[in-house]
């Protein structure tokens, strides 16, 4: 019987559905710290979903878009986790997975007809913005990146105590 969707991987399982050996995701380990799965008694590793997307996403990087060791750090510093983990996502899907273009800085302006027959939000969207305003709101992105993880990491956490909880009531 095949394990669902949500259910945790040990390091062989996930070894298994990303076609890599183990010793190489225990090396992803050490060099991405962003690979964090939890840890049980014994040191052993349980993957849970979205590890696994995030190990996916690596994978992409590294094997399809042939991105070197460092280049896949500088895409988790500049992009973040998140990112990754979408790509992941993406290709477990079947979509074809390419990374993102750098947003020009250098944008031309819209053109004062076109801004006025535009609504506002569109207008917001059509308007150059400043590289000072850019870096500011690239920062706050990575921000909201940073929030988001640490949700999804107390979620997880929170959903893998609950168990024990009733197995501890249960005995």
């Amino acid at each position: 019987m095949a394990k669902s969707a949500d259910a945790f991987r040990t390091i062989s399982e996930a070894a298994h559905e990303l076609d890599v050996p183990q010793h190489v995701l225990r090396h992803w380990e050490e060099v991405f710290g962003q690979v964090r799965p939890m840890r049980r008694a014994g040191g052993r590793r349980y993957y849970r979903p979205l590890d696994i997307d995030l190990l996916r996403g690596i994978r992409v990087l590294l094997y399809e878009q042939r991105y070197t060791t460092k280049g896949v750090q500088k895409i988790f510093k500049d992009e973040g986790v998140k990112y990754v983990s979408e790509l992941g996502r993406r290709a477990a899907a079947g979509e074809s997975v390419d990374v993102r273009p750098v947003l020009e800085d250098d944008a031309e302006a819209p053109d004062q007809t076109e801004t006025l027959e535009l609504g506002a939000a569109e207008a917001f969207k059509a308007a150059p913005l400043s590289p000072d305003m850019r870096r500011a709101l690239k920062a706050l992105l990575a921000r909201l990146e940073n929030v988001q993880d640490a949700l999804d990491q107390a979620a997880l956490a929170l959903e893998a105590i609950e168990p024990e909880q009733g197995e501890a009531a249960a005995e």
